[in-house]
C-alpha cells in the first residue's frame, strides 16, 4: 500500500498557472510509476500524464501537452504537476496515482490514488 496526498489546488484566472503536489508514503515511491488524474462534474476520471519511477519517461494525453509537466523528486517522495495555461475546462478535482510497476500509461496500470484536489479556472 502507499498512501497519497494532494496539494497545491486552488482557483485561478484563464491564463494562470499552479503546481500540484503529491507526497507520498508507505510502498517504495522510487521504484513505482506515478500519475495524475482528473475529474470532472458528470465525467469520467481521465489519466493526464505519468512518470516512470527514474522520472525519465514521461507521458501526456493530447488536451494537456505543452501546459502540463509532470515530475519528481524520489529523494522528497514527492511527484509534481506545473499547469500553465490554465484553461476553464480544466476545472476538475485532481488525483494522485501511483502504480506496482516502474512504467505506466494506462489508467487500469495505477491502483491507489490519493483524495483529490480541487483545481477552479475562472474565466
Amino acid at each position: 500500500q502507499v498512501q497519497l496526498r494532494e496539494s497545491g489546488g486552488g482557483l485561478v484566472q484563464a491564463g494562470g498557472s499552479l503546481r500540484l503536489s503529491c507526497a507520498a508514503s508507505g510502498r517504495t515511491f522510487s521504484s513505482s510509476a506515478m500519475g495524475w488524474f482528473r475529474q470532472a462534474p458528470g465525467e469520467e476520471r481521465e489519466l493526464l500524464a505519468s512518470i516512470s519511477w527514474t522520472g525519465d519517461n514521461t507521458y501526456y494525453t493530447d488536451s494537456v501537452k505543452g501546459r502540463f509537466t509532470i515530475s519528481r523528486d524520489n529523494a522528497k517522495n514527492t511527484m509534481y504537476l506545473q499547469m500553465n495555461s490554465l484553461k476553464p475546462e480544466d476545472t476538475a478535482v485532481y488525483y494522485c496515482a501511483a502504480a506496482p510497476r516502474r512504467e505506466a500509461t494506462r489508467p487500469y496500470e495505477f491502483d491507489q490514488t490519493g483524495q483529490g484536489t480541487q483545481v477552479t479556472v475562472s474565466s
